[in-house]
């Protein structure tokens, strides 16, 4: 198995401009690894260049130019060996109203040439929760049966690289939950998953490494833990034994807001004041104090930081 899973090397992609409109530069020479085994989350802003890059890995959209190489075969050089090896979950509910689950399975696996006595398609219509619409026409099928279906297809030859694109995009909790813990399943058994989402809790919660696009271009890419301690900023709440009317002195650059519940949240930059100034400056007022939290920044806070300064 090779180390990455996914390899882009200088990958630009330019759409050419139509009329008087400019050739826009969608990609702009993209440098990204994803190991092989890791739940990879892929997020940036709408129009930043995550749904180029997919489709480019997946063989639906041609590069401009650079290097695309999944499971360690080049996409120049070994293009169907390339796409075999990548099963992507559009964010659009792409499937045939009068095809059964059954049978657009059998298609998806015919296309792909996996022979009769190889397929799994009643183990992932039950691993889907689809075995008893098996033989309903897919339009007769709900939202959340229809995403189901796209998974379902997706896996059908055995992809080492599963790729999906908004999977939990307007579902419901149980199918949310659903979903998650057979991704779970299925990157315990060996399958490399790249997630994009717009709910950055749940690529908090769900990835172990993380890229950030913003206008083409790669602006962090590092495993999910090292990204949140990139923000120097943190909050430390202090619930007081007696209600506080003014807030105490501080050092400098130190902000402090009274909450409605009482406790005082103390705002600084760990790098410029360590967190004992702070006890030592609120035991200076002479406030008791009845508990002590920190508030570590989230994924929303490093995705806003990376991205809201780009123009």
């Amino acid at each position: 198995m090779p180390a990455n899973a996914v390899e882009l090397r200088n990958l630009r992609k330019v759409y050419r401009g139509s009329g008087r409109s400019a050739p826009k530069e969608a990609l702009k020479g993209i440098d990204l690894d994803i190991p092989e085994g890791s739940i990879f989350g892929l997020l940036g802003p709408n129009g930043a260049g995550k749904s180029t890059t997919i489709n480019i890995m997946a063989g639906l959209v041609n590069k401009t130019s650079g290097t695309v190489r999944i499971w360690g075969f080049d996409q120049d050089v070994n293009p169907r060996q390339s796409r075999a090896s990548i099963g992507v979950v559009p964010q659009e509910l792409n499937i045939d109203p009068f095809f059964t689950p059954r049978a657009a399975l059998e298609v998806q696996a015919g296309l792909y040439g996996v022979p009769k006595s190889e397929r799994r398609t009643d183990e992932i219509l039950a691993a889907v929760g689809l075995s008893d619409k098996a033989e309903a026409y897919a339009r007769t099928l709900s939202g959340g049966m229809r995403r189901r279906l796209l998974i379902a297809k997706a896996l059908m030859h055995r992809p080492a690289v599963l790729v999906l694109d908004e999977p939990t995009a307007g579902v419901d909790i149980e199918l949310r939950q659903m979903l998650w813990r057979y991704v779970r399943e299925l990157n315990a058994q060996g399958t490399t998953i790249i997630l994009t989402t717009h709910y950055l809790e749940e690529a908090q919660e769900m990835c172990d490494r993380i890229g950030i696009i913003n206008h083409g271009e790669v602006v962090a890419c590092d495993d999910t833990r090292n990204l949140l301690a990139r923000l120097d900023g943190k909050t430390m709440v202090i619930t007081p034994e007696d209600p506080v009317a003014t807030p105490p002195a501080m050092p400098e650059g130190v902000r402090v807001d009274i909450r409605a519940d009482g406790a005082l949240a103390f705002n600084y930059r760990r790098s410029v004041t360590p967190a004992e100034a702070v006890l030592d400056a609120v035991r200076a007022a002479g406030i008791r104090i009845r508990d002590v939290a920190i508030e570590e920044a989230d994924l929303e806070d490093v995705f806003v930081s990376l991205t809201s300064n780009a123009a």
